[in-house]
């Protein structure tokens, strides 16, 4: 049986299940959810979570101590800010600033506000699926939600993002897992 660490949320509405690669299985629970309860679906999961970990074959030849995470994060920066600058002039947006960061979930996100974020991680994946990245999110400062007309918008500029999409579906936990020694 694999572990799975427990948390419990205020924010939490129902329970939710990760099977991160490199970290243990978490299942995050409402406040109010019952220790009896927890049990019941851990029991109920593992079997989930055992096939979720059988998926975790690395597949990109990753070595994290090849990978220097404050080189990355430099590179991740320029490259990002180039793409940006580019990009905003594109689609006729414009953006305040740009953060580099270690989100463990997401690849990038945008506030209303204009400021960027991305995931330092994005400089290991193929320059298409860090250009998709860094176009969707300004799309974003277009269409604030993720209806058909911001996907028509991301298509007028990047038309192959489902291809990067899926890309990232396939190899982006392999990435997000990536824990290089300082």
């Amino acid at each position: 049986m694999e572990p799975i660490e427990v948390r419990r949320s205020s924010r939490a509405r129902r329970w939710r299940l990760e099977v991160p690669w490199g970290e243990p299985a978490r299942l995050t629970v409402p406040q109010r959810m019952s220790r009896l309860e927890v049990e019941r679906v851990v029991a109920q999961q593992q079997q989930w979570v055992v096939q979720q970990r059988a998926r975790q074959i690395p597949r990109l030849s990753l070595d994290r101590l090849a990978v220097s995470e404050s080189e990355a994060r430099t590179a991740a920066r320029e490259l990002v800010a180039a793409v940006a600058e580019e990009a905003a002039a594109e689609i006729g947006v414009r953006f305040r600033e740009i953060r580099i960061g270690a989100q463990r979930t997401l690849w990038g996100s945008c506030s209303r506000r204009g400021a960027l974020s991305f995931n330092w991680r994005l400089v290991l994946a193929p320059f298409e699926v860090l250009d998709y990245v860094v176009v969707h999110e300004l799309c974003h400062l277009r269409v604030l939600d993720h209806s058909p007309g911001f996907w028509r918008l991301v298509e007028r500029h990047r038309p192959a993002w489902r291809e990067q999409r899926t890309w990232l579906s396939d190899y982006g936990p392999e990435l997000l897992g990536l824990r290089p020694l300082p």
